[in-house]
C-alpha cells in the first residue's frame, strides 16, 4: 500500500517549474518522479535538478525510455494544446492518468470547487484556462440561485507571467473558456477575454465577470458567490473579491437585445476579482500561474486519496 502516487510533468517553463515547486513543498500524497523539458539549458529542468527531481529533455519520449516512468501513475501537462493531443495518444496506450493543463480540451472540464467529483471516471481532465478556473466558480455559484442566460469574463494577466506556450494558445484560451461557462458555469452562452497587461510593475491578475440572468434576490446571490470564495481559497489563498459585488436591474420596463441571448430583461451582475500568486516561482503579481497548478494540484491530490482508498480497502 502507497502513501503517495508516483507522477511526471511534462513542460519544463513557468507553469511545470511552479507545479514542481508546489508538489515538492506542499503536496502530501503526490511524489514527483520526473520533469520533462525539450530545451536542455531551461531553467525550469535546472531547478528540477538542483531539487534532487530526475529530468530529461528529450520530450515525452525520453520520459517512455525512463525507468521512473513505470512508477508514474499521473502525468501533468503544461506544454500546449497542439502538443497534448500526440501526448496524451501516447500516455493512454500506457494506461497514465492525464490532467491536462493546456486548452486542448480532450477530456472534461475540472474546476476543482464545482466538479471534481463529478468526472471521476475520466482518464484525462482538462484544466480548462487560468481565466476559467478563476471566473467559472463565480458563473456556478450564481447559476445556483438563478438562470444565467449569458456570460461574459475578461482575464487580464502580466505580460511577464505568459510564457511561450501561454501566447501561442491565446486563441484556443478563449475558445476553451467560453465553453466552459457553458459546460461547467451552466451559463446558456459564454464569451471570454485575455489581455495581456504590459504594465510595469507587473499588476496581480485580474478578472471581471458579468452575468445577464433572471431576476432574483440579490442577497442569495451575494451569499452564493461569497460561499464559492471560500472553497476556492482553501486551494488558492490569494483568491478574493476586489470589490463589493455590483447589481443592476435591466430591461424591466423594455427588454435590452443582447447579441446571442435576443431579448433579455432580469438582472446584470458584476464580479471583479483579483489573484494574488503564492510566489513560489514567479512573484506574487502571477496569480494565473498560482490558481492553473493549484487547482491542477488540487485535482491530481483528489485522484491520489481515491486511488490509496482502494488500495486500502483491497488490503
Amino acid at each position: 500500500m502507497k502513501e503517495k502516487i508516483g507522477v511526471a510533468i511534462i513542460g519544463s517553463g513557468n507553469i511545470g517549474t511552479d507545479l514542481m515547486i508546489k508538489i515538492l513543498r506542499l503536496s502530501k500524497s503526490l511524489e514527483l518522479k520526473v520533469l520533462v523539458g525539450i530545451d536542455p539549458d531551461s531553467d525550469g529542468l535546472a531547478r528540477a535538478k538542483r531539487m534532487g527531481v530526475a529530468t530529461t529533455s528529450d520530450g515525452l519520449d525520453g520520459l517512455v525510455r525512463m525507468r521512473e516512468f513505470e512508477d508514474v501513475m499521473l502525468v501533468f501537462d503544461a506544454t500546449s494544446a497542439g502538443a497534448h493531443a500526440s501526448h496524451n495518444k501516447i500516455l493512454q496506450e500506457h494506461q497514465k492518468l492525464v490532467v491536462d493543463l493546456t486548452p486542448a480540451a480532450i477530456g472534461p472540464y475540472v474546476i476543482p470547487s464545482v466538479n471534481l467529483n463529478s468526472e471521476s471516471k475520466a482518464n484525462n481532465l482538462n484544466m480548462v484556462t487560468c481565466g476559467g478556473q478563476a471566473t467559472i466558480p463565480i458563473v456556478a455559484a450564481i447559476s445556483q440561485v438563478s438562470k444565467v442566460y449569458y456570460a461574459e469574463i475578461v482575464a487580464s494577466i502580466a505580460s511577464k507571467s505568459a510564457g511561450p506556450g501561454t501566447r501561442a494558445n491565446i486563441d484556443e484560451f478563449t475558445e476553451t473558456t467560453a465553453n466552459a461557462l457553458s459546460k461547467v458555469g451552466g451559463a446558456e452562452h459564454g464569451k471570454a477575454i485575455i489581455i495581456l497587461n504590459p504594465a510595469e510593475p507587473p499588476m496581480k491578475m485580474r478578472d471581471t465577470v458579468l452575468t445577464l440572468s433572471k431576476e432574483t434576490d440579490k442577497e442569495k446571490v451575494t451569499q452564493s458567490v461569497h460561499a464559492m470564495v471560500e472553497l476556492v481559497q482553501e486551494y488558492v489563498p490569494g483568491y478574493q473579491l476586489k470589490q463589493d459585488i455590483q447589481f443592476e436591474v435591466i430591461g424591466s420596463d423594455k427588454p435590452i437585445t443582447i447579441p446571442g441571448v435576443g431579448k433579455f430583461s432580469g438582472l446584470k451582475t458584476t464580479v471583479f476579482l483579483e489573484i494574488e500568486g503564492a510566489a513560489h516561482y514567479l512573484p506574487s503579481y502571477a496569480g494565473n500561474l498560482d490558481i492553473m497548478t493549484s487547482a491542477a494540484m488540487r485535482t491530481a491530490e483528489h485522484f491520489a486519496a481515491m486511488r490509496i482508498e482502494r488500495e486500502v480497502s483491497h488490503a
